[in-house]
């Protein structure tokens, strides 16, 4: 058997998890320390959580607060909102990791489209460059993630804040930014 040394895992592995948390885990996220939950950026409608299974680094969802798995239930001021994060979302990623692309999507439709949490949707946003996927997948169905995730919070935190004059940091946890007219 192939072994990986991956000693900053540990501190997921012996983590809280959110056993605690009953109902909707996206709706209670918000609720929590946004460090320790891992929301970067935060809106009226919507916030920016790192991906706790990443594809590759910087993996984020970008989460609508409605409560709904059906895209056309958003209502409209929250569905601008979760777009214009989105945006900001790219943008911070292109400042922070400086990636060559990115995939994005939602999974709508439950584990039929790929989901494992269908009754909120939420929108995938990987950074990706070229080369990023090598034999390691391939060969021996491994994926290397090579940055620790408290790390990508932090680069991706600083560009989040650092990139509107309507953002606002609080400790260090997410940054509010507000997209009102």
């Amino acid at each position: 058997m192939d072994q990986i040394f991956a000693p900053w895992r540990i501190e997921w592995v012996e983590r809280e998890g959110n056993e605690d948390i009953e109902g909707c885990v996206f709706c209670a996220l918000p609720e929590r320390d946004g460090r320790e939950s891992r929301i970067v950026a935060e809106s009226e409608g919507a916030y920016v959580l790192l991906n706790n299974y990443p594809y590759n680094p910087g993996h984020a969802m970008v989460i609508p607060r409605t409560h709904t798995g059906e895209y056309a239930d958003l209502p409209e001021d929250v569905l601008l909102d979760h777009a214009k994060l989105k945006a900001h979302t790219f943008e911070a990623m292109r400042a922070a990791l400086d990636p060559d692309g990115f995939n994005a999507g939602l999974n709508l439709g439950g584990d039929a489209a790929g989901g494992s949490i269908d009754d909120h949707l939420h929108t995938h946003v990987v950074p990706r460059w070229r080369g990023d996927t090598n034999f390691m997948a391939t060969v021996a169905e491994t994926k290397v993630i090579v940055e620790a995730i408290e790390d990508t919070y932090d680069r991706l935190r600083e560009a989040f804040a650092d990139m509107s004059d309507t953002a606002e940091t609080a400790g260090d946890g997410p940054v509010r930014l507000d997209f009102g007219e």
